[in-house]
């Protein structure tokens, strides 16, 4: 297969490494595939400086198109990066003192600390609505438990990350709040026809949509009144037919990580990956850091191709979304990561902020 394809089916992939630095096989991965992004997690953290040069390696494997250095900095429970960096509170209290003021300023001061160390995409806001208080896999990690709220200061959020240049991810698509079982450990049912749907669970998600947000991640979540057999990630009546056309998202739209149990239980990393790009997904997330699983997705991806299942149109279509991002959030070059920039990390100013933030808990 041409490479071209070859590296527009690897910009579908956000892959994931097990150290702190680039593996040759990560290395030889990135160069072969042209990988559309990198997640980080706390195993690939260990300084500032070791992040920013982890980000600056990575870049200069893929010079012609950057990766998104990608990660999950909510605040509270979800922050990959510890201190130095400014430590957080949860996102709901926020949705306590009701500030959207408060929530831009956070927003921005977390985007000047994430830039100055080569992230260019956080995996937040969470527009996920708190209204089961027996979900504990969403909780404090939700901005409130009222739409209008969480719209109010999502949207905030997701204007503070993007003018201060990191690309926004609204999660979990259509909504994770009103559910008791995790994700990561089965698959959650979702209950509420399609009316109740778009008046509480997805109004955050259409106001994300009107402030530009460039990201949205799909829950994986059973919503049997839209679809009965599909779950959110693979289910087109969902992805297509709800949230690129009702809700009008022009952005990319990623699939959440494949190696949940929600989605592993019933089917391979590799058949998940291909029925998440069929039902209009634009990137996957592989998240443990097995080379041998993201070189077999992506294999799977091009078998597809080969087969039909996955016509070169759909690809065309998820590489043009991930290059307009990249346009608009383009990477920094290495020469600007330096110690310099890394005054930003838990300055006064941002230890102020979230002072502030945390004396509404």
């Amino acid at each position: 297969m041409p490479s071209s394809i070859r590296h527009a089916i690897g910009q579908l992939l956000f892959g994931s490494l097990p150290a702190r630095t680039v593996t040759p096989e990560m290395r030889s991965l990135v160069r072969e595939f042209q990988l559309g992004g990198l997640v980080l997690f706390n195993r690939n953290i260990e300084a500032p400086m070791q992040v920013a040069e982890l980000s600056s390696d990575v870049q200069s494997l893929v010079p012609q198109l950057p990766l998104w250095i990608s990660i999950d900095q909510e605040g509270g429970r979800v922050a990959r990066l510890g201190q130095p960096f400014t430590k957080w509170p949860p996102m709901n209290v926020l949705g306590k003192c009701g500030d959207v003021q408060l929530a831009s300023k956070f927003a921005v001061a977390l985007a000047a600390e994430l830039r100055a160390v080569g992230v260019t995409l956080n995996f937040s806001p969470v527009l996920d609505i708190h209204t089961n208080p027996e979900n504990s896999v969403i909780g404090d990690r939700a901005l409130g438990t009222d739409a209008s709220t969480v719209a109010r200061l999502g949207t905030a959020i997701i204007r503070g990350f993007q003018d201060g240049g990191i690309a926004a991810c609204g999660k979990h698509f259509p909504g994770h709040g009103d559910t008791v079982d995790d994700s990561h450990i089965k698959l959650p049912v979702i209950g509420h026809d399609l009316e109740r749907l778009r008046r509480v669970e997805m109004l955050p998600f259409h106001a994300a949509v009107e402030a530009g947000v460039a990201f949205i991640m799909t829950a994986h979540l059973l919503v049997p009144s839209i679809d009965d057999k599909n779950a959110t990630t693979f289910s087109k009546r969902i992805v297509e037919g709800i949230l690129r056309k009702e809700l009008k998202f022009s952005g990319v739209i990623l699939g959440d990580d494949l190696e949940m149990k929600a989605v592993s239980a019933t089917q391979t990393v590799s058949d998940a990956a291909v029925q998440a790009v069929i039902a209009g997904c634009d990137g996957i997330l592989i998240c443990s850091g097995k080379i041998e699983t993201q070189v077999a997705a992506l294999e799977a991806l091009l078998y597809a191709v080969e087969d039909g299942r996955i016509s070169r149109n759909r690809i065309e279509e998820a590489l043009k979304r991930q290059r307009n991002a990249k346009e608009k959030f383009p990477a920094e070059t290495p020469a600007r990561h330096s110690l310099g920039r890394s005054r930003v990390i838990g300055c006064d100013q941002h230890k102020r902020i979230a002072d502030e933030m945390a004396s509404y808990a």
